[in-house]
């Protein structure tokens, strides 16, 4: 029952990291620029949800395919969709195996291909964007809810609440402190994570807001010590954020009692 558990969960977390090429290409512009409704050839991009589900490219054209009368060439190479998939179903095995049948695993399963998805829109571009972190803000603690109401979950909801107070407080604390070094995103995002963290309680909510300025800053020094990078280079702090909140996570799961 258990390793059946893992595995529905990494064949979850397989197929919702096929939904993760096609809406990171689209998301990864700059700040003040649309959506991308055009393939890398310059193509209108065309499926289910709008268009937002499917490949970077036209299943009928390659990068390389000579773009319509007017239409602007990109010149960003669409992500291997291997990566995300093999990605999003080990975090959904590894929640899997440290959470069990949990009623929180459910929220985490959700949570984790968007968690995929900001990470590589992060690095990108070097943005979170507000489709994604403010719902992720309402939803994470909406369903920590829902998980309260069922036996056998091992979290406190009022937890959880505090928690996204407290981290997204602690964050907006950091970016009016320091605006250039911490970005309004990152503010946002920690909504969610907070929540995520709360549930658990206090001292996993310290461990994985700590463990992602620990990964956060040994990325930087590493930076320096390779000179690809300088005391004032910027860095996407996205992901060392999701990683941190990651390592919490299962360690909340595999400590907690229900």
């Amino acid at each position: 029952m258990f390793a059946a558990l893992i595995v529905v969960a990494a064949l979850w977390g397989a197929a919702t990291g096929l939904l993760v090429p096609r809406a990171a290409y689209r998301l990864s512009v700059e700040p003040g620029e649309a959506w991308r409704n055009d393939c890398p050839a310059g193509h209108p991009l065309t499926g289910p949800v709008g268009a937002w589900l499917g490949r970077p490219a036209c299943g009928t054209c390659t990068t390389t395919d000579t773009p319509p009368p007017g239409a602007p060439t990109r010149t960003t190479t669409p992500t291997n969709p291997t990566n995300p998939v093999l990605l999003t179903a080990l975090l959904c095995a590894a929640l899997a195996a440290a959470a069990g049948p949990r009623p929180e695993l459910a929220v985490w399963l959700l949570y984790a291909p968007f968690g995929v998805l900001l990470a590589t829109v992060d690095v990108r571009v070097h943005r979170l964007p507000d489709g994604l972190t403010l719902p992720l803000a309402v939803a994470t603690p909406l369903l920590l809810g829902g998980a309260a109401l069922l036996p056998d979950d091992a979290g406190s909801w009022p937890h959880a609440l505090l928690g996204a107070l407290a981290l997204g407080g602690g964050y907006l604390v950091l970016f009016l402190i320091n605006p250039k070094g911490m970005g309004f995103g990152d503010v946002k995002l920690a909504l969610s994570l907070g929540a995520a963290l709360g549930w658990y309680g206090w001292a996993v909510l310290f461990a994985g807001a700590f463990a992602g300025f620990l990964l956060g800053a040994v990325y930087g020094l590493g930076l320096l010590l390779r000179r690809r990078g300088g005391r004032g280079t910027a860095i996407p702090f996205g992901p060392f954020m999701l990683a941190g909140a990651l390592l919490g996570l299962l360690l909340g799961a595999l400590s907690a009692t229900p």
